[in-house]
């Protein structure tokens, strides 16, 4: 197969992964990619946007390494929101970006129990320990640490904690952060690790009892964005709005850390 072809068929390909709402309404504005950590602090600013401006963007929320893998096979996207810079960097080096982008946010994760779990959140996991020690966690939640920023560090912390190869066995692994949130919280699990963005949501929140977990456990979440390489001049005004102080704000009101560089 030539080049030419297998680009054509992995474009297709990716287009079919997009909602057909978004593919629909790229024409009228531009389509964003974001991490779903996201989910609850970006359509705030989404809609600053629009009223400071008078312009509009479509926001489609997915893995960070999915989102990676449709870009590299043509996906429409004039702007990504990546939970994990190593994945901007990757997309960079093959062209596909313009130029490196820039850090927005720092990433935390939280540990979170539904109410009436047995399991009490701790910053350390201890109360995570006692209960795998008691035969007590049924299902646990995480991210698929694959293509999952988030669910990479889910993983780190719990190898910290020398627990990775215990809980294992009771993982019950979300496509993304956002339906590894769902799960955790869904009454079927002991509890799970999520953004920490997510946990700390309203309608999240009420529903469970949360901890952040000591960032000393894992490795920094550096988030970075970009523009890509066919990003029109609605895409970057809101790339621009996106590093302004009242977007900056609401970013912090979600638990998301202000990058120094």
């Amino acid at each position: 197969m030539s080049p030419t072809r297998r680009r054509l068929l992995l474009a297709a390909a990716a287009a079919c992964l997009i909602p057909p709402r978004l593919a629909a309404a790229q024409g009228a504005a531009p389509v964003v990619a974001a991490a779903s950590d996201l989910q609850f602090a970006l359509p705030p600013i989404a809609a600053a946007f629009t009223r400071d401006t008078g312009q509009s963007v479509r926001l489609a929320f997915g893995s960070t390494g999915n989102f990676a893998r449709q870009i590299r096979a043509g996906a429409p996207f004039q702007v990504f929101l990546a939970a994990d810079e190593s994945f901007v960097a990757g997309l960079q080096a093959e062209g596909l970006t313009e130029g490196p982008g820039d850090l927005y946010a720092l990433g935390r994760i939280a540990l979170v129990a539904p109410k009436g779990s047995a399991l009490t959140p701790d910053a350390r996991l201890d109360d995570l320990t006692r209960l795998l020690d008691a035969g007590g966690v049924t299902r646990f939640a995480i991210a698929n640490p694959d293509h999952a920023p988030y669910g990479r560090r889910a993983q780190e912390a719990l190898r910290a904690r020398g627990l990775w190869d215990r809980i294992q066995p009771r993982l019950v692994l979300g496509e993304n952060v956002s339906q590894a949130a769902q799960f955790a919280l869904s009454g079927d699990t002991s509890g799970g690790i999520i953004a920490a963005s997510l946990a700390l949501a309203p309608d999240l929140a009420a529903r469970a009892d949360v901890a952040l977990i000591d960032a000393d456990l894992h490795a920094p979440l550096r988030q970075r964005m970009v523009l890509l390489t066919d990003a029109g001049e609605v895409a970057r005004a809101f790339y621009a709005y996106l590093q302004q102080p009242p977007a900056r704000a609401i970013l912090q009101s979600y638990g998301f850390e202000r990058p120094e560089g």
